[in-house]
């Protein structure tokens, strides 16, 4: 049987993984048990953010020398997803995910199971297309597997950490003779979240691949996964994918449920993910049961007709400030005054992620 287990810590600054290296000099995790770490820095969450790329060195060299392994062995071991914008109230953080094999008996109720993979390296012509879509799905398959999760249903999160097109990018694709998808840096990370989500999508069983093609990529945002959560960085050229569920082979004492946020004020999809991860309350969870989440994990994005429940919205027309800013911030103030926490995780930028304007959110709870 295997036990999954999860810790969230704070951090001072991208490249402060103290709190990382304190779980397991006290013992709480040993290194090889680690298998991903998802954090969320305090940069711009846009092409040039560069918090990304030192927060993720920063957990290498640490995974390096606590494992006793070369920095680029770390990649094979541990998937390391880092998600830029903690704008708001929104707490820079790391949520640390291990597993180890246990002899507990088996339980009734299907529990908290982790699995990763990677994909291959991308080229820059095959970045928010259907190459990267089939890519995807395939991997997302084997992170099921290594989930021990034979059924979709029990899946209540990706998230994947994907590629994005730079200059250099598209004038060595161009120099080949090859096309990209987009010459606009910002635009492809959008192609590349989409691309991404629209694997998942396709191996969780939520759209036929006969629905899917080049042109839909981006554009055709009824086509969507309640589950997928991307998030683009210049950092890598491949996708890291950690899937999240419940298994009959876990005996962790956490479980993970899920729900899709209409929009970005959709309190009750909140409430709904929480209950459907184990916690029963009626209107709002009380401190006891707030001490129970380990954390929540959210998409969103601005609704690109320009209204939020018939009201006007500005966050497509503020020429100061990109639309996904906007959004991290209304969507993390509205989950942390339910949980009580505002060390959340929420990413930008919902291409294919729920319904355009929402997007996935997930919770992580104790079960009691």
């Amino acid at each position: 049987m295997i036990d999954s287990l999860v810790f969230k810590v704070g951090m001072d600054g991208p490249g402060d993984v103290s709190g990382i290296e304190e779980l397991i000099t006290s013992g709480k995790i040993k290194p090889d048990e680690i298998v991903a770490i998802i954090g969320k820095t305090e940069g711009n969450g846009l092409v040039n953010d560069f918090s990304r790329g030192q927060a993720d060195l920063a957990c290498k060299l640490l995974l390096s020398d606590k494992m006793d392994i070369l920095l680029e062995e770390v990649d094979e071991r541990v998937s390391l997803v880092m998600s830029g914008g903690t704008e708001g109230v929104i707490s820079p953080h790391f949520t640390v995910f291990a597993k180890r094999e246990t002899k507990g008996t088996e339980i009734k109720e299907k529990r908290l199971a982790i699995g990763i993979s990677v994909t291959r390296k991308f080229m820059p012509e095959e970045i928010g297309r259907m190459a990267m879509v089939n890519e995807v799905a395939e991997k997302v398959k084997s992170a099921m597997e290594d989930a021990k999760i034979s059924d979709p249903k029990d899946i209540h999160f990706v998230q994947i950490k994907c590629p994005l097109l730079t200059s250099s990018k598209v004038k060595g694709a161009l120099d080949r003779g090859k096309t990209v998808v987009t010459d606009d840096t910002l635009k492809s990370m959008g192609y590349s979240r989409a691309a991404s989500a629209l694997g998942i999508a396709l191996a969780v069983g939520e759209i036929k691949e006969d629905s899917l093609d080049d042109n839909v990529i981006y554009t055709k945002r009824d086509l969507y996964s309640d589950v997928a959560s991307t998030s683009a960085g210049v950092e890598l050229d491949l996708c890291e994918i950690v899937v999240l569920g419940n298994s009959d082979q876990s005996v962790s004492n956490l479980r993970i449920g899920h729900s899709v946020m209409k929009d970005s004020i959709d309190i009750d999809a909140v409430n709904e993910a929480l209950k459907d991860a184990g916690l029963n309350y009626d209107c709002l969870p009380n401190e006891d049961q707030k001490k129970r989440i380990i954390n929540v994990f959210a998409k969103c994005g601005a609704s690109p007709d320009g209204e939020i429940r018939g009201r006007r919205h500005t966050m497509l027309t503020d020429s100061m400030l990109p639309s996904t800013r906007h959004a991290r911030a209304v969507v993390g103030a509205v989950i942390s005054s339910i949980t009580g926490d505002p060390m959340v995780y929420i990413s930008g930028g919902s291409e294919h992620q729920g319904p355009a304007g929402g997007g996935p959110i997930a919770a992580i709870i104790k079960v009691e």
